[in-house]
């Protein structure tokens, strides 16, 4: 398959509708690889391109039919087009048309008509047409552009108009979208390379016989809200909206970043996120409230989180080429104030369109872990035993057999999977006569071990529980959270293999009957000494820089 794709562009590479023609044309040849290995595709470059407007004289039509009298780059490019099989036009919308020297170029295609009048070839029907003076039905078209209105709709009527009729209502594809400048903006490339991977997606299908509809769904879809990306796109111009005076890029950064802030996700309270660049001397606040955001330049408000970094640094944790969390534990930055607010970063100033969600079961929906399931074989095991040594083993041998039975809703971890043999082995050895005074200590070391060996393991135990709250499996990622985890299993870890010794002295005397009651009431307080230590601690390291 030969392709030609026509960047008309006045930018040309740098064109942002570009990158979209791009993620296109690597969803076609992933779709051709296999069936036609031999893809031919050639990329031109209007404004690298010599083509000057039509004069109107017709000597393409009379004098020299099929040539036109101005000799330039056009006659090598007719010969171009009559080569391809797919051709991709794209551009960006320039005063709701085709930019000037792309309309140039279509304009002198008038030499690949003839002169005589016919009905409309294309499709179109009442204006009038001139028939075509190549054979050119086994050609296909393809339309991709961008524009700067937050959506494309309404927008492209003189282009769908351009193309109805040069190649008949139908006849193309066509892929706009608005919003197009923020394709070189990396604080959004998480949006905007999502975007991309659906343009992608739609290159493959073409090739496969035409995009689907949820394909197509998805490309309809806004990049942003109207109200968040005319809020960005007015403060990137760095003019102040009543006294028309330039503002200095850390105020231009602040008023784009306000801009993302996600309404519907109003947390029940004003919020004031306070931004001081350490770099520049400038301290700016973004009130968050349920009717939007606001930046106010005078530090009137209670900052209910204060960030103290250089401008240079969080624009690069912006674009992503710095990991936030990374730079918190460098101490590149300092936040004070209410933590949980950068906890729940994402969650203010994230993207508006949730990711896909990779089903895991029948029902669709996402599993999560459960530490409950962990838990309770142990929890069974060391208050069931203690009332009957027989009865009670049988009762933990019991409920590891249908614990399996709780993974159809919740996924399951390596620490379950082995708590299972583990429970069941120690329950089988006291049902056959093991004294409780050495299985059950033995239990808590077995199990106190498993949570500190697992600090040794790049993903520590209480991880794989406690990531359900800070964007799943995404937290793993995170070094702070990652530590504060490793200090936290350390902490159960040790806790129970100590609770081994406690439990077997306890045994040994009296108070033998309290050790269930003992062992099960004291990791309540560590509970509560784990949900203060995952706010206290991050806090704490970020408050450090």
């Amino acid at each position: 398959m030969k392709i030609l794709v026509i960047n008309g562009s006045p930018k040309g590479s740098n064109s942002n509708t570009y990158r979209l023609t791009s993620a296109f044309l690597d969803g076609m040849r992933e779709g051709l690889k296999e069936t036609d290995p031999q893809i031919e595709v050639k990329e031109l470059a209007v404004n690298s391109l010599t083509v000057k407007p039509c004069l109107g004289c017709f000597s393409c039509w009379n004098r020299t039919p099929g040539q036109c009298c101005i000799s330039d780059d056009m006659s090598h490019m007719i010969q171009t087009l009559l080569w391809a099989d797919v051709i991709i036009w794209s551009f960006p919308l320039y005063y709701f048309t085709v930019p000037g020297p792309l309309k140039n170029l279509i304009d002198r295609q008038l030499p690949m008509l003839l002169p005589f009048m016919a009905e409309n070839e294309t499709g179109t029907t009442g204006n009038g047409s001139h028939p075509q003076r190549y054979r050119r039905d086994h050609q296909k078209t393809v339309v991709i552009s961008t524009c700067g209105f937050y959506t494309a709709q309404g927008n492209y009527d003189g282009v769908y108009s351009l193309f109805d009729h040069t190649c008949g209502r139908g006849n193309y594809t066509a892929i706009f979208c608005g919003q197009g400048e923020l394709f070189r903006v990396p604080e959004v490339s998480g949006r905007t390379d999502e975007y991309l991977s659906y343009v992608r997606q739609a290159g493959q299908e073409y090739i496969a016989g035409g995009i689907s509809q949820k394909t197509q769904t998805a490309l309809n879809q806004l990049l942003f809200p109207k109200e968040t990306f005319e809020a960005w796109a007015d403060a990137s111009w760095g003019i102040h909206p009543d006294t028309s005076e330039k503002e200095s890029d850390a105020l231009i950064f602040t008023r784009q970043m306000a801009a993302l802030y996600r309404k519907e996700n109003y947390p029940g309270k004003d919020l004031v996120l306070e931004m001081y660049y350490t770099d520049v001397g400038e301290c700016y606040q973004i009130l968050l409230s349920k009717d939007g955001s606001q930046v106010y330049t005078d530090g009137s408000l209670p900052a209910t989180t204060r960030i103290e970094t250089p401008v240079t640094l969080w624009r690069s944790i912006a674009a992503g080429k710095i990991r936030g969390d990374e730079a918190l534990m460098k101490h590149l930055y300092k936040v004070t104030g209410d933590f949980q607010f950068m906890l729940h970063w994402d969650t203010y100033f994230g993207s508006p369109t949730p990711r896909t969600a990779k089903s895991s079961h029948a029902g669709g929906e996402e599993k999560t872990t459960n530490m409950c399931i962990l838990l309770l074989p142990w929890m069974a095991l060391w208050t069931a035993v203690p009332i009957s040594r027989y009865w009670g083993s049988f009762a933990c041998i019991g409920i590891c057999a249908l614990l399996p039975l709780l993974f159809y809703r919740n996924r399951k971890t390596p620490y379950e999977i082995l708590t299972n043999p583990l429970v069941t082995g120690i329950s089988l050895a006291l049902a056959a006569g093991a004294q409780e005074r050495q299985m059950l200590p033995f239990s808590y070391l077995v199990f106190g071990s498993m949570w500190t060996v697992s600090c040794f393991f790049k993903i520590p135990l209480t991880a794989n529980y406690s990531m359900n709250h800070y964007g799943g499996e995404d937290a793993y990622s995170n070094p702070l959270f990652i530590k504060t985890n490793r200090i936290l299993t350390l902490l159960w870890g040790l806790f129970y293999i100590s609770a081994s010794a406690v439990t077997y002295l306890l045994m040994g005397t009296s108070l033998r009957g309290l050790t269930g009651i003992f062992q099960c009431t004291l990791p309540i307080f560590l509970g509560i000494f784990t949900a203060w230590f995952q706010k206290w601690y991050p806090a704490k390291v970020a408050g450090g820089a």
